[in-house]
């Protein structure tokens, strides 16, 4: 049976983290979802105390679940039990969510949260992507007509022209209209054997992964929404941004290296 693995990359994320992993469970089954993997990178702003939270929500939620599964075996007028069962499982989540530390840098915290990950599916997530209803689901059905990777079509909060635009081109298969912050499924034997992402990227690591798909054409859009924060956008500016992200797809078109690419993203947009 195939089950996801969600992995979060975060750092200093209080503000979505909590939103997210709430999102993520209302809006999966849960017999779906092996865990919830969250690595955190070394945050300073009480990320880690909110999704501690979770993992002591998730530990109770299953504990009353043997509980009770525990106690029907051995009484068989077991009316009120299944009532009060269905109560708690309706109540709390039996999802189980993680959190592990790594040093800085999404392809090694994703990396390191591929490696403990239980599912056979992988789901690479950003704090601030909220994925649609129902998104296991989508993502199994395509797993089982064999398509091993992809992602969804992309929504940003916010009703700039430019962004909505941007938003309604990553319905087409296009190569240009790839990014990480659609997110991005894949089998766990892809992921593996590729050797997921490069660690010697500290930006544009996503791209390089999905590179890697498009060559052996394993990518896939699902014809639904994932919303995504359009914050960097608020605060680099819509077009100079745009421009920047620009020119770091022609560089490295162009052949240009990791650390060249993270130069010029530290120059201009941090």
């Amino acid at each position: 049976m195939n089950k996801i693995s969600i992995i979060i990359p975060v750092l200093n994320e209080a503000a979505n983290i909590g939103h997210l992993i709430q999102h993520l469970i209302t809006n999966s089954n849960s017999k779906n979802i092996s865990d919830i993997v969250i690595i955190d990178g070394g945050s300073t702003d009480g990320s880690q105390d909110i999704i501690n939270s979770f993992i002591a929500t998730s530990d109770n939620a299953l504990h009353d679940a043997l509980y009770f599964d525990n106690i029907q075996q051995n009484y068989q007028d077991t009316d009120t039990l299944v009532l009060d069962k269905n109560v708690a499982q309706k109540n709390s989540t039996t999802t189980e969510v993680k959190l592990m530390t790594s040093a800085k840098g999404r392809a090694k915290q994703m990396n390191l949260g591929a490696k403990h990950a239980k599912g056979n599916i992988l789901y690479f997530l950003h704090a601030d992507a909220f994925p649609p209803e129902d998104f296991d689901q989508h993502i199994i059905s395509e797993v089982n007509k064999g398509n091993k990777a992809g992602c969804f079509r992309m929504q940003f909060d916010s009703k700039h022209w430019w962004l909505r635009l941007a938003s309604w081109l990553t319905q087409f298969s296009w190569r240009a209209c790839r990014g990480g912050d659609q997110s991005q499924f894949i089998t766990k034997i892809l992921f593996d054997d590729i050797g997921g992402f490069d660690e010697n990227y500290v930006i544009y690591e996503d791209n390089i992964l999905i590179n890697e798909l498009y060559k052996r054409k394993q990518y896939i859009v699902i014809n639904k929404k994932i919303r995504t924060s359009a914050r960097l956008y608020k605060k680099v500016g819509v077009w100079k941004l745009q421009y920047h992200f620009w020119t770091i797809y022609v560089k490295r078109w162009f052949g240009a290296s990791a650390d060249e690419m993270l130069a010029y993203y530290k120059k201009n947009i941090t």
